[in-house]
């Protein structure tokens, strides 16, 4: 992998990330307390997406395989829970051609949105329960990676989502995205400092502060840093490039062997961390180590290719994967992700378009949770 995502600087948003105020959520007078984030594992309502590749963003190469990947990624989704989409108008005609709207054994739904991207795991909410049964959706400020990319109109997918879903919309007091932490469902998470503890995200934040404001929000004991990196991609080395908890206890960790890659250093760097972490119940972790694959379609482009098997989703029944074309990684990654969920099926499916462009399944996806 060398770059993530295609990374573009606009004037006008070079501007420092917005201090909010320190005031956590813990302390204001709330309708619900002690919030908790469930594994992805957890059962799904339903998954939602963008179905959207702008000439702003996206190269005119990349565009047609970006929208055929996203509407692949959806239909084999909603074998197995409903999916909606977030499509522009000018989109809405093609969306409903390459999806199995009619077709498929769940919904899929479209709604009508304007968005820049189609991240969704970053611009999204995340979903969270209170202990009164109540659904929060956590928006978390989402500033385009530390104002690296065009968002006006990502900025405001947290919210419709929240309204949409009929949950809780609340402001967090930090910046970050979904693609920057994992949790296990039992008060640990793994995070990177080089996006979070990041002065392009949360200026004047340390890190006591936001771990004392993430743990309330997620419902938190431990948190195990990574170091990551800066500046080496647009996401600044977002956690689910890296790490994945399988269960509490249990993570699947990427190493990468092209050891002209920045990330061959990082990825071992993680490796050496995690196997001296313990979780939030004093237990260690045990790793199942991943290797990018050696072959990948350079069709779309290599610059930003995100080439790693651990950008999966799991949705009610089923993990979502990447295939790249190395039969031999193809194959050991299908055989790792099904004995760590033996009664999950395993989809393995090509996305090279979006692969192209820094992302993977999991990027393009987010939960939302039942209460």
């Amino acid at each position: 992998m060398i770059d993530r995502r295609l990374f573009i600087k606009i004037s006008s948003l070079l501007l420092a990330a917005p201090i909010f105020a320190k005031k956590s959520l813990a302390m204001q007078d709330l309708t619900f307390s002690s919030l908790h984030m469930p594994d992805e594992s957890d059962q799904h309502k339903r998954t939602w997406m963008a179905f959207v590749a702008n000439d702003y963003i996206w190269s005119h190469k990349q565009i047609p395989e970006v929208k055929r990947n996203l509407a692949l990624i959806a239909n084999t989704i909603a074998k197995y829970e409903p999916v909606s989409l977030l499509v522009s108008r000018k989109n809405l005609h093609e969306a409903e051609e390459l999806l199995d709207i009619d077709n498929s054994n769940f919904k899929i739904e479209l709604h009508t949105f304007e968005v820049d991207d189609l991240w969704l795991r970053d611009t999204a909410p995340i979903f969270v329960r209170s202990t009164y049964g109540e659904k929060i959706a956590l928006n978390f400020n989402f500033n385009g990676w530390g104002n690296k990319q065009e968002h006006s109109l990502d900025k405001q997918v947290a919210r419709y989502i929240a309204n949409t879903s009929g949950a809780i919309h609340e402001r967090a007091n930090i910046v970050l995205e979904g693609g920057c932490f994992e949790v296990d469902g039992n008060g640990t998470a793994i995070m990177t400092e080089s996006c979070i503890l990041n002065k392009n995200r949360n200026p004047g934040w340390s890190k006591i502060d936001i771990e004392k404001e993430l743990k309330t929000l997620l419902g938190l004991r431990k948190i195990i840093w990574l170091k990551g990196i800066k500046g080496m991609d647009i996401t600044d080395g977002h956690t689910d490039f890296y790490a994945r908890f399988i269960k509490p206890g249990e993570v699947i960790v990427s190493r990468d062997n092209y050891q002209s890659s920045y990330d061959y250093e990082v990825t071992r760097e993680n490796i050496n961390t995690l196997s001296n972490s313990v979780d939030a119940n004093g237990n260690p972790l045990n790793l199942h180590v991943l290797d990018t694959p050696e072959i990948i379609n350079e069709r779309f482009g290599t610059k930003d290719f995100a080439a790693g098997y651990i950008g999966y989703y799991v949705c009610n029944g089923a993990i979502i994967a990447q295939k790249f074309g190395d039969r031999n990684a193809d194959e050991k990654a299908r055989a790792v992700l099904q004995s760590a969920f033996p009664n999950h099926i395993i989809e393995q499916i090509a996305i090279d378009g979006i692969a192209s462009g820094g992302g993977s399944v999991h990027c393009s996806t987010q939960q939302e949770i039942i209460v």
